[in-house]
């Protein structure tokens, strides 16, 4: 049974998350704040931590940052109503897995949990033989900030199946982040060449073609087709 930390000031919020977990047979504990939560996530072992990102004492992305330094492995859900690109590429760069946005359905909590959890147990073998596989894993690559490892299992994934555009959009992405705009570029438009309609990539582009781009820097090498700062892509809803 896997165990599930709860970190919210809001007690409807709280009470919601863990009715629903509780009731999909996972282990559930609660923090109502910041400061509970790192003596929560100190003293137990967590199989997932979902973390709000506006709490009352510290700030949730600081929380972040402090559980990741102690248990740099540690699987974190950010939740939040403010849930611009911004706030989630921030998250996602200082180590969460993914996030949810307020309101949120008992199904999307359910579906981000299983996804998350079972993303933590892919293992190389199973990504080399699944589409679906080799695309979490990529994922998790990510957000372990592994982005050589990400671009060999996003390429994989793309070769196990060329017609799906996720995985181009995400091989954009650390593309992106690693400094190689264009080769981005070419991602994003591929992506969109599969299906026309996937904002993801749609944003991407624009954002990445932009006269005044700037690509993202924080903990990386510098834009090599460019030579300039760095700003962060947007991630998928």
């Amino acid at each position: 049974m896997a165990r599930i930390l709860v970190v919210d000031d809001e007690e409807n919020i709280r009470m919601t998350l863990e009715q629903c977990l509780v009731g999909a047979g996972y282990e559930v504990d609660v923090a109502v704040s910041g400061e509970h939560a790192l003596q929560k996530a100190e003293g137990d072992a967590f199989d997932l931590i979902l973390l709000d990102i506006k709490l009352p004492d510290i700030d949730g992305l600081q929380v972040l940052q402090r559980i990741k330094h102690r248990r740099p492995d540690q699987a974190v859900v950010m939740i939040t109503a403010y849930g611009t690109v911004e706030t989630a590429v921030e998250a996602m760069k200082t180590g969460a897995v993914d996030y949810l946005q307020k309101p949120f359905t008992p199904d999307e909590i359910r579906n981000v949990v299983s996804t998350v959890l079972s993303r933590e147990k892919i293992t190389p073998d199973e990504a080399e033989r699944s589409f679906e596989a080799a695309l979490e894993l990529g994922k998790a690559c990510v957000t372990r900030r592994r982005p050589d490892e990400a671009v060999l299992h996003l390429r994989r994934a793309i070769a196990l199946d060329p017609q799906k555009a996720q995985p181009y959009n995400l091989l954009g992405m650390v593309l992106e982040l690693q400094g190689a705009v264009l080769e981005a570029v070419k991602m994003y438009r591929a992506a969109l060449a599969i299906d026309p309609t996937y904002q993801p990539a749609a944003d991407n582009l624009e954002r990445a073609t932009e006269w005044d781009y700037r690509p993202p820097v924080e903990g990386l090498e510098e834009n090599r087709s460019q030579g300039k700062p760095e700003e962060e892509p947007k991630l998928e809803a």
